[in-house]
């Protein structure tokens, strides 16, 4: 996905392109539908690393949770070799009356991961979970356990945090120990949310890793080097090896088996800037040209290595409730867009879908009928950035007309307009995508289109990968850029700074408020704004 555009220009720094000119190097790649059920009950023994211990089947690459409700979580771990999986979950640390479920049998076939679906959790608690994986020709034999720990959605009004994020491995920038390896992930564990929202290129497939980096400072990044980072992802077994390498840091380990992650993709998932019917004409690293190939790839990746609900259709747009103060609509900007191009269609059509209307209708049916007090909505990227895609084509909703809406910003106003017209309140929107956290508050006063309220914008991001200086907004939607992580000109950064970003959403209990607050790599607070909630 490219930078956000500079001045009235489509074009833009390519992320890609600053990667291979920032850095200098690289290698080759690896491994092999992630096995999924519902099981029984019963309780077991103590935790421990994740070493191989003799011929036993063990944890290699931690543990996670996910799409998390009142009453169900969604399991995954993988492990070295053929063998079942098998989750005890208790409510104490000491796993008295553990129950223990039984999963599915992993091997090759799922590059060894392996997803249980917990349920008849308690609501509103936290639940400790760990996971082993047993022998299947020898019943009891099993490596050691790994541990994890969630919390359940509350039915009752609380206190709710969660953080989101995105961008994670990118620009050739991989785990360099000496500078801390991922050390954001350590900082959003340590701000204790109740779960995370990864907001997409939780991989960067596109991106191989060079052997070192030099740095503007005249320091050198030296990256940890494996196959599955030495060219661009084309196989299964090469998108599998992306999500593989960024579990060999501990911190983001350590992240997800204490936070479940809720995850949805964007494009680095597949590759820069993809569409679906794309071809890679004028792209010498892929021999496969086919993005619709590639794409089938990553997504069967994608639900392997994340701890998603599976669904006939591999479906990721979907919602999640926290109670009543609070529920999430993740959307898919990828799966079902037109081709990127100059994006100035004056009535919708197929080459002007970006969400497209079966997700767009459900989006409007699902929000209206939430009765949580703040809807989020979750997309993968911002309503109004500059994000172009070459010569006058764009990569977003924004096409840089400041006019009416035209091509993919009809679905913006579209959305807009039910909300306001149903009396649809206290929506925000969250983000990531553009290399820098910021925050824009959208008003009918300053916009050509006007047929909806007033809400906010919020962006985040990098995890770990470069950090951009601020793009160009649309007026279309009228966008202020009320706050922004770095300065105008500042050029580009790095995870060899502080200058990588995620943010927090709390909500009070009592009251309704909802504060945002952006935070650096250290997990220093840089802004916050607290907005109340308007009565329905």
């Amino acid at each position: 996905m490219n930078a956000p555009a500079g001045p009235r220009a489509s074009s833009g720094l390519s992320r890609r392109k600053f990667g291979t000119g920032f850095v200098r190097a690289g290698l080759a790649s690896l491994a092999a539908p992630a096995a999924f059920r519902l099981a029984g009950w019963a309780a077991e023994p103590a935790a421990g690393p994740a070493v191989l211990i003799g011929n036993r089947p063990e944890v290699s690459h931690g543990v996670m949770s996910g799409d998390v409700t009142a009453d169900s979580a969604v399991i995954w771990s993988r492990t070295t070799r053929r063998a079942r999986m098998v989750v005890e979950w208790s409510l104490n640390d000491a796993f008295r009356e553990a129950r223990r479920i039984e999963g599915p049998v992993t091997g090759p076939e799922a590059d060894f991961t392996a997803k249980t679906l917990l349920t008849g959790l308690p609501a509103g608690e936290r639940v400790f979970y760990r996971v082993r994986f047993e022998d299947r020709g020898t019943p009891g034999e099993s490596g050691s356990a790994s541990v994890g720990q969630l919390l359940t959605a509350p039915r009752d009004r609380r206190n709710i945090l969660f953080a989101w994020s995105g961008d994670t491995v990118g620009q050739g920038f991989g785990i360099d120990p000496a500078f801390g390896g991922m050390r954001t992930y350590a900082s959003v564990k340590a701000a204790q949310p109740d779960f995370f929202v990864h907001s997409g290129d939780t991989i960067y497939a596109d991106n191989p890793l060079p052997q070192s980096i030099r740095l503007p400072n005249g320091g050198v990044w030296r990256n940890e080097l494996s196959p599955e980072k030495a060219k661009v992802a084309e196989t299964l077994a090469e998108f599998r090896g992306s999500h593989r390498y960024n579990l060999r840091d501990s911190q983001v380990r350590d992240c997800y088996a204490h936070v479940p992650i809720l995850a949805q993709w964007d494009d680095h998932e597949v590759r820069n800037n993809w569409y679906p019917g794309q071809k890679l004409a004028d792209d010498p690293r892929y021999t496969e040209k086919n993005v619709d190939v590639l794409a089938t790839h990553a997504r069967q990746a994608f639900f392997d290595y994340m701890p998603i609900r599976p669904s006939a259709e591999s479906i990721l747009y979907r919602s999640m409730a926290r109670g009543p103060l609070c529920d999430l609509f993740f959307l898919d900007l990828r799966s079902y867009r037109g081709p990127n191009g100059a994006n100035r269609q004056t009535v919708r059509s197929r080459d002007a879908d970006f969400m497209g209307g079966t997700q767009l209708e459900w989006l409007k049916k699902s929000m209206q009928a939430s009765r949580a007090l703040w809807k989020v909505i979750c997309t993968d990227m911002p309503l109004a950035l500059l994000v172009g895609d070459g010569v006058d084509r764009w990569e977003a909703w924004a096409n840089g007309d400041d006019g009416v809406p035209l091509g993919r910003e009809l679905e913006i106003a579209d959305l807009l307009a039910f909300l306001k017209a149903n009396s649809i309140h206290n929506v925000i929107f969250l983000t990531a995508d553009v290399h820098y956290a910021a925050s824009h508050r959208y008003d009918p006063s300053r916009a050509r289109f006007t047929e909806f309220n007033p809400f906010w914008e919020f962006v985040s991001g990098p995890l770990h990968a470069v950090s951009l200086e601020p793009g160009i907004l649309d007026r279309t939607f009228g966008p202020e850029a009320v706050w922004n992580s770095r300065a105008a000109g500042s050029g580009s950064s790095g995870p060899f700074t502080r200058e990588q970003y995620f943010s927090t959403v709390g909500i009070d209990g009592k009251t309704g408020a909802l504060t945002v607050t952006h935070l650096d790599r250290e997990g220093t607070r840089l802004w916050n704004t607290t907005l109340e909630a308007q009565a329905s």
